[in-house]
């Protein structure tokens, strides 16, 4: 097992940074010119196994951040400061720009709001651009639902609450504000499509959005209930395999749902536990607890033993599905308690956990299990794990 070096919490810095400030012997040494103190280098060409590791910070929310790592060797690469109650930063599939929605307020914490996307460009991780957006970004915990491209990554959708809910859309070609469509009862946002998305609503349906090429919503159409809430409530932290999302019950149970040329339709349920194990309380739970390794086909869910009310506790056991068979076909077992996995999407795919109250990123291989390295001291709160 390798650890990163250590790397200073107050760390601000948009690039990756190399020198050193050299003192002069005795106590009172001069420091170096500043054309030596600090040199802001470029990334290379972004790896597979390169992960973003998003950070709530709980203790202080108006400090958001985000670290890249590379995974292969747990170095430290860059951090972005993302301002207040950050959820996660939105990478396009062009790997040359980066976008955060971010809040910020005039006296640090309090005075006039501003919410904003900014854009960042990957190599450098300087900010390029702003845009300015209504200042009404739901503060909430993490999810992907929070903040998503369209499938052409031409629009950048945001979800609102405040406590309306709507979608702000962005135009990330003329990086403009283009509007805000209204979404009363439904929350978070599901894309499927270059010009459709989904959300899911308080009687268990979706609404189904079909945008115009200026951004503006064409269609909206909301579905009967897909989910039974009352008896079998979901979480909302769905992953996607195509055309489908998986959604993932309180108790276990993943609810396909299918998004056809009508719209969402909820395929059969299957169960993550058998009868015995969901008697004995094996149950999902985490902050992103499922992730799909697409072109396997494998499906990860984070378990932990507990009762219903316990979706958000962290987890030691992953286990691994055939989502072809529906069967599992693994158990990883990990070094320390986890709220947050993710896997990378390349032939020889790295298994990613991070757990909310440490700040060890930990890398394993999904085929054996084994733990292949871990990076301490990164960050104070990690929540969601960005991969390209």
């Amino acid at each position: 097992m390798t650890s990163a070096a250590k790397r200073p919490r107050a760390c601000r810095s948009r690039a990756v940074l190399a020198g050193l400030l050299l003192a002069a012997s005795g106590s009172r040494g001069a420091l170096p010119p500043d054309d030596s103190t600090l040199k802001s280098l470029k990334l290379p060409a972004p790896s597979p196994h390169w992960v973003w590791i998003n950070d709530f910070v709980f203790p202080h929310m108006a400090d958001g951040m985000a670290y890249l790592v590379d995974a292969d060797d747990g170095r430290y690469l860059g951090t972005l400061s993302t301002g207040y109650s950050f959820a996660r930063l939105v990478l396009p599939k062009n790997g040359k720009l980066i976008y955060a929605p971010e809040t910020y307020f005039s006296r640090g914490t309090r005075g006039t709001r501003t919410d904003v996307v900014t854009i960042y460009d990957a190599t450098t991780l300087a900010p390029v651009g702003e845009i300015t957006i209504p200042p009404k970004r739901s503060s909430n915990m993490p999810t992907m639902g929070n903040s998503v491209l369209t499938d052409d990554d031409r629009f950048l959708l945001i979800y609102n609450f405040n406590p309306a809910q709507s979608v702000t859309v962005v135009d990330t070609s003329s990086r403009t504000f283009v509007g805000e469509i209204e979404t009363a009862g439904c929350a978070l946002i599901f894309p499927t499509g270059p010009r459709t998305f989904f959300m899911v609503c308080g009687d268990g349906g979706a609404l189904t959005v079909t945008l115009d090429d200026h951004g503006a919503a064409q269609n909206k159409e909301r579905s009967e209930p897909l989910f039974d809430f009352a008896h079998d409530p979901v979480s909302e932290k769905p992953v996607r395999q195509g055309d489908r999302w998986l959604f993932v019950s309180f108790d276990g149970w993943v609810h396909p749902v299918r998004m056809a040329a009508h719209g969402p339709v909820a395929e059969p349920r299957w169960s993550l536990a058998t009868s015995a194990e969901r008697a004995a309380g094996w149950r999902p739970g985490g902050l992103q607890p499922f992730a799909i390794h697409t072109a396997s086909g494998r499906f990860y869910a984070l378990m932990h033993r507990g009762a219903l009310a316990t979706h958000k506790d962290p987890g030691k056991d992953i286990w691994v599905y055939d989502l072809a068979t529906q069967k599992r076909v693994a158990h990883i077992i990990t070094h320390r308690p986890s709220t947050s996995i993710q896997v990378s999407q390349d032939a020889a795919p790295l298994l990613y956990s991070a757990f909310v109250e440490s700040n060890v990123f930990d890398v394993y291989d999904p085929g054996t299990g084994r733990l292949l390295r871990s990076v301490a001291e990164l960050g104070t709160s990690p929540t969601l794990l960005v991969t390209p």
